[in-house]
């Protein structure tokens, strides 16, 4: 047992330890949603076309799915969670001054991807911190902290954008680096005393992927993630397009609307031991299907903004609570790289989600 184990299960801490991780996991978060009312202005002043602006969202969503697995793998190893942190720290600030020093689109692009690997490990770790506790609600307080920076993203990247420039709603993931400190000091406890040997793992996972349970839990993960990440691009525009709001007005209400979910997630985290794992399946399933067809089909700006929440609620409830049901059948050794895992359907569809709305609102025309 390690140290970290005694600080999680004491009764005192798991709410100051849960409120700290999602404080490093929700500017990180803020990096998907941020730009996504300022693209337009943005591929003006880099002289780039309106669709190719989408890349700035689409780069980040992929650079953190390829940053998950390789900080895990790279920058875990005898320092565990305080090395891909560190590392991790260094890839955002590097990022975010390429973002701020990029003259042209394909250099932002690149910028963003950096800063967006560093944000990856900033969840990770905050996800492998959190998961020692079995009951779900530290990782649940970690992806409702996470969930909430996405969706006050909206509003931030707006606001910052409005005061400092499009460029600073690119580079909101440093504010993660705020609560350095106090993470390094509690992951010093997952560190391996002394004499104890690190953990081994085999270099392929492939006892987590034939587990029936993990990939149930990681398929419905990155279904739930496609749709929220989906909706995190287009809601905003189909409102704006029904109302005329500017990006502020929209930023605000679109916030407001998925902040609510989010937070609302809390309730299903608490209710999830008397719905049951299937039951509780078939909710976050369909929610995230009635979510879809609200904020695209319905004709009315509120119905679209409770589309959007109704989506943040099943996604932020969803990835606290799968990440046990992901990890509940494999031996204690394996459940660090199954939740690496995990965030990596998560993380997928954070890419995929935005490169699917621009797909469509540039072709089908139905967003």
């Amino acid at each position: 047992m390690t140290a970290l184990s005694t600080p999680l299960a004491d009764r005192r801490a798991p709410a100051r330890t849960g409120l700290l991780l999602a404080a490093l996991a929700a500017p990180a978060a803020m990096g998907v949603s941020g730009p996504s009312l300022v693209l337009p202005e943005a591929a003006r002043a880099l002289g780039a076309a309106p669709a190719s602006a989408a890349w700035l969202m689409t780069a980040f969503g992929l650079g953190m799915a390829v940053g998950t697995p390789l900080l895990s793998a790279t920058a875990g190893g005898r320092r565990g969670a305080r090395g891909i942190i560190e590392a991790a720290a260094v890839l955002v600030a590097l990022g975010a001054l390429l973002v701020l020093l990029a003259p042209n689109l394909p250099l932002a692009i690149a910028g963003r991807a950096l800063e967006a690997a560093g944000a990856a490990g900033l969840n990770v770790a905050a996800f492998q911190l959190a998961g020692r506790d079995r009951s779900g609600r530290l990782p649940g307080l970690v992806a409702i902290g996470s969930a909430t920076g996405g969706t006050v993203g909206l509003f931030a990247g707006a606001a910052v954008a409005g005061a400092l420039g499009w460029r600073g709603a690119l580079v909101l993931p440093l504010l993660s680096l705020l609560s350095l400190r106090p993470v390094l000091r509690l992951a010093d406890g997952e560190r391996p005393e002394a004499g104890e040997s690190p953990r081994t793992t085999p270099s392929l996972p492939l006892d987590i992927l034939r587990d029936r349970r993990f990939l149930a839990a990681s398929a419905l993960m990155l279904a739930l993630s496609t749709v929220n990440f989906a909706l995190l691009y287009a809601a905003p525009r189909r409102v704006a397009a029904l109302t005329g709001w500017g990006a502020v007005e929209t930023g605000a209400f679109a916030s407001v609307a998925a902040l609510a979910g989010a937070l609302l997630s809390w309730q299903l985290v608490r209710a999830a031991p008397a719905l049951g794992p299937a039951r509780l399946k078939a909710v976050l399933a369909l929610g995230s299907a009635a979510a879809l067809v609200l904020a695209v089909a319905a004709p009315w700006p509120v119905a679209v903004l409770v589309g959007s929440g109704t989506s943040a609620l099943v996604t932020a409830g969803g990835q606290g609570l799968l990440t046990g049901a992901a990890t509940g059948g494999l031996p204690a050794a394996r459940q660090g790289p199954a939740i690496g895992l995990f965030n990596l359907a998560f993380l997928i569809g954070v890419a995929v989600g935005p490169a699917l709305a621009a797909f469509a609102d540039q072709t089908v025309q139905f967003i």
